[in-house]
């Protein structure tokens, strides 16, 4: 629910030539609760516990322009990691036009937003597996600041992601430049998703990802979801290939089914395996979810483990989750 609204004045000169009528700023919150436990061969022995905390709370607000046109913006504080994060984007909603968007920590666009769509209760299968020494491997078009075009087009949603700098991230104020040498050359990726029957969604996509090394990693995805009464199915595969010489393609096929049990309870089995080039180690992730809502709190859990992380036979991790939000 709302808590405070305040005027905004959006001048939004620099994208269009018009003038924006004032609109108002919503802010909402949220809070999450949970408890981990790990084991597994990399997994960390001595924890001082396995409970953590962290609170959300964004911002939003939205005004009309003279000429139809709508401009939006959001402001997203979380405080998970030990200094916090932030996002902010803003859209430009154009109507039968499409719309134009830019974030500048982790926009989703493109590609990027078809990294794991398969029916799950609560997360993807891979989530929480491997460390930051011991990294599970997967093939997917990473994130980051950049701009995003959405639009529909014959029944076809499409969606495209542009970045001159995917992955940096230094904090910025307009005005001012982000000097992290995330990557020396730009990132671009589309997807399509269409509906060719009832219950059956398909989805494809393909891009490339700039590298600090000059070089560029080519992603494709495909895959689909198919819903019948409350279970969904679903199958995806994704590429990447390394264009440097002494780079290392992945491939990463990921399964997954859902069950709609009630109005409030999911339940969900997914896999992610990944197979590494030159590699005879297959690294393979299975996790079990569940789902349960009661008004504003959720209460998600989940039992996951992965073998061979990060395709090596001794790398073992499992990973227990129960996760309580509550939205304000």
């Amino acid at each position: 629910m709302n808590i405070k609204k305040v005027g905004l004045t959006a001048l939004a000169g620099s994208l269009v030539a018009t003038s924006a009528y004032a609109g108002a700023l919503s802010v909402s919150g949220g809070a999450k609760i949970s408890y981990v436990s790990k084991e597994g061969t990399i997994a960390t022995t001595d924890v001082a516990s396995g409970f953590a905390m962290d609170q959300e709370i964004s911002v939003g607000g939205s005004g009309e322009l003279d000429n139809g046109f709508t401009i939006s913006v959001s402001h997203g504080l979380s405080g998970s990691g030990a200094e916090g994060s932030d996002t902010s984007s803003l859209t430009l909603d154009m109507g039968d036009m499409g719309k134009l968007n830019y974030n500048d920590t982790d926009g989703h666009y493109g590609l990027a937003g078809l990294e794991d769509f398969m029916p799950m209760a609560y997360e993807q299968a891979n989530d929480g597996l491997g460390t930051t020494g011991t990294i599970a491997a997967m093939a997917k078009m990473a994130s980051g600041q950049g701009f995003g075009y959405s639009t529909s087009v014959a029944g076809a949603s499409i969606s495209i992601g542009v970045s001159d700098g995917l992955g940096a991230s230094t904090n910025r104020t307009d005005g001012g430049q982000d000097t992290t040498a995330a990557s020396t050359n730009s990132s671009s990726s589309v997807a399509v998703s269409f509906d060719p029957m009832d219950g059956l969604t398909v989805k494809a996509g393909a891009g490339s990802e700039g590298q600090a090394d000059g070089k560029e990693l080519d992603h494709t995805t495909m895959g689909f979801t198919y819903a019948y009464g409350p279970a969904t199915i679903g199958y995806q595969i994704n590429d990447e290939d390394d264009s440097a010489a002494s780079g290392t393609d992945y491939e990463t096929e990921i399964y997954g089914i859902s069950f709609m049990v009630n109005d409030n309870l999911s339940i969900s089995y997914g896999e992610h395996n990944t197979d590494k080039a030159n590699n005879s180690v297959d690294q393979e992730a299975e996790s079990l979810q569940a789902s349960y809502s009661m008004g504003g709190m959720t209460i998600n859990l989940k039992d996951s483990e992965m073998s061979g992380v990060n395709n090596v036979e001794a790398n073992s991790h499992e990973t227990t989750e129960v996760l309580i939000t509550f939205a304000f």
